[in-house]
């Protein structure tokens, strides 16, 4: 087909996909979105909607624009058919978004949806870490040698210093010396708890359990010792506002974990090598996630926790905390993630 009997037999389709496309561009420079269906076509009740007819075009340009540069009919007729192209992908599957389009959409949609996905995994590493942490929280009121006996004569005294005074916020002063510091602490250690859950799962997640029931019963035993000599007043005013984002994002750390854990021990119908594969991008968006929010505990321990503010604003704040993350994963968490095998 020499290239004349082309442009005849397929410029209808070519000047009909351009006034289409112009009629949906107009429409979402007026506020009407990206091709409300109908637009353009009140005056031909007969004719598709624009949305119904776009695809079919679509796929006639793409044709199109191959044969075309197939032929080698020309660099004017490529450029026209490959910018009809880009305009009906760009209508029909939305424009690329940028960074911070991306980032959202990650925590309002994929980060929430891959833990409710792990949900199981979730509660098994909360049990983990809850249960020997209540069990060590509370059983100085029956024998304080255990908690004793966890935290060392060096643990009770760093909890003693910290927390047998009124003034928290002057003794972590003293010991930092800057908010800056205090936060660069934080972040190193926090990191480093994170990342021993998810290296525990190379060993088919038994050092990620292993690492959730020592934090519970080391964690446990500290809140236990605070309440055995001293002053649980400050020890809550500084870690409240925290706390949530802090330890919520240890256990999905651990669910991270978990997931490769599972990968070497159970690979399925795929080689070890593949199923680890598979198994870390299912925890790509935990580790971001989990990352993120220790980041962000690190930043309000750091600059928050251990400020003057009034303690009744840690614990309202704390609180919203722990309250905006039981509604968020679940509400936001139903949505289907991007993700899946």
């Amino acid at each position: 087909m020499k290239r004349g009997d082309f442009v005849r037999q397929q410029g209808a389709c070519w000047a009909e996909a351009g006034r289409l496309l112009d009629e949906l561009d107009r429409a979402g420079s007026r506020g009407r979105g990206r091709g409300r269906p109908g637009a353009g076509d009140a005056g031909n009740p007969g004719k598709p909607p624009a949305t119904e007819r776009l695809p079919s075009l679509f796929r006639q340009l793409c044709a199109d624009l191959t044969l075309a540069r197939h032929r080698m009919y020309g660099e004017q007729m490529c450029a026209r058919l490959n910018d009809l192209v880009i305009r009906s992908y760009h209508h029909l599957h939305g424009r690329p978004r940028g960074m911070g389009g991306k980032v959202a959409a990650f925590f309002a949609r994929d980060f929430p949806a891959a833990v409710c996905r792990e949900w199981r995994l979730f509660w098994l590493c909360s049990a983990f870490f809850w249960i020997p942490f209540l069990s060590m929280a509370l059983s100085v009121q029956w024998d304080a040698r255990w908690v004793q006996a966890v935290l060392g004569s060096e643990g009770m005294a760093s909890m003693e210093w910290m927390y047998g005074a009124e003034d928290t916020v002057e003794v972590l002063r003293e010991e930092f010396g800057s908010n800056f510091m205090m936060f660069a602490h934080y972040v190193q250690n926090n990191v480093s708890i994170d990342f021993q859950m998810l290296a525990g799962g190379l060993a088919g997640g038994v050092g990620t359990l292993v690492f959730l029931l020592f934090n519970g019963v080391y964690l446990g035993g500290a809140t236990g010792y605070v309440h055995e000599a001293c002053n649980p007043a400050s020890f809550y005013g500084f870690v409240i506002s925290h706390s949530a984002l802090e330890l919520i994002a240890m256990l999905i750390a651990g669910v991270a974990g978990m997931r490769i854990g599972i990968a070497v021990l159970s690979p399925g119908r795929w080689s070890r090598r593949d199923a680890l594969v598979r198994a870390g991008r299912r925890a790509l968006p935990l580790i971001y996630g989990a990352a993120a929010m220790t980041l962000l505990a690190a930043v309000i321990e750091g600059f928050w926790s251990a400020s003057a503010v009034p303690v009744a604003f840690k614990w309202a704040f704390g609180i919203s905390w722990w309250v905006a993350l039981a509604l968020y994963f679940p509400v936001l968490g139903r949505r289907p993630e991007p993700y899946a095998d």
